[in-house]
């Protein structure tokens, strides 16, 4: 979990030192800022700063959501066990989770910013993004490296956001992505199931499969999203078992691992 947020800090936003991670958060209207770590035993120590102590409660459900921290793993690991690749990857590393997000519409943005680039492309336009349009931190104390918090839609609206040096399609479908949750609040809220999770995300404008599963496994928390055709996902499976390998053949060497295919999707992942 501490390498998957480390490759994905954005700065300004967030900062991984050692085994602490930190970073701003805004909630409704009113910035703070947390750190996790590692403490006594298998529990990590947050630590949290906001001036509302009735948002506190909130604060760590969503911390909480965004380690993954309330799925019992267990009848995971014996479903995706049946699969002798799957067993010997959780075996190797038996208490992988899936990354979640803090915030659904931060979430995805970063997913559209990573369309068709490497991981550190994206995070460094991502940096560019909460510079150039995310509001200053306003908050004592923070740890060094957290300056803003993450731009509100309403300031991504409108904007150009070509001028970051990304192609003017992709700035076209973040401010759609904007406009679109200014429009229904409830965009990136939880769904009755997985298809109306993706069938919510990939009526966006830019948004395609890819996007919707991702957002979907990490946001809507659906632990059976399985973005097929994720170049990461087949790389790996074809390092794993030699020789080339389509979607369409990773789609159905998937079928095995419903409904728990998300958790696959993140055990092959983690081999890269």
């Amino acid at each position: 979990m501490l390498g998957f947020l480390r490759a994905r800090a954005i700065e300004g936003l967030e900062t991984v030192s050692g085994d602490c991670y930190s970073r701003s958060i805004s909630l409704d209207g009113m910035h703070g800022w947390f750190s996790v770590r590692p403490g006594d035993s298998d529990a990590l120590a947050l630590t949290l700063h906001f001036p509302d102590p009735q948002a506190q409660a909130q604060i760590v459900a969503r911390i909480r959501r965004l380690l993954d921290l309330d799925t019992n793993l267990a009848p995971i690991h014996r479903h995706l066990s049946a699969d002798p690749l799957m067993a010997r990857l959780i075996a190797s590393r038996p208490g992988l989770r899936v990354p979640g997000a803090w915030d659904g519409f931060e979430l995805a943005v970063r997913a559209v910013l990573g369309q068709q680039i490497t991981v550190t492309a994206a995070i460094r336009l991502a940096g560019k993004l909460v510079a150039q349009y995310g509001q200053p931190l306003s908050c004592m104390g923070a740890p060094a490296g957290l300056s803003h918090v993450f731009p509100e839609p309403g300031r991504m609206a409108g904007a150009d956001l070509a001028n970051l040096g990304m192609p003017r399609s992709r700035g076209r479908t973040l401010s759609g992505v904007a406009q679109a949750l200014l429009d229904d609040p409830q965009l990136f809220a939880p769904k009755a199931s997985l298809e109306h999770s993706l069938s919510a995300l990939r009526a966006l404008w830019g948004v395609g499969d890819w996007t919707a599963h991702y957002v979907a496994l990490r946001q809507f928390r659906e632990a059976d999203a399985f973005p097929a055709a994720d170049v990461g996902l087949l790389n790996a499976l074809a390092a794993l078992e030699g020789g080339p390998v389509s979607a369409s053949q990773l789609l159905a060497r998937a079928e095995a691992w419903r409904p728990w295919r998300g958790y696959a999707a993140q055990h092959l992942w983690t081999t890269l």
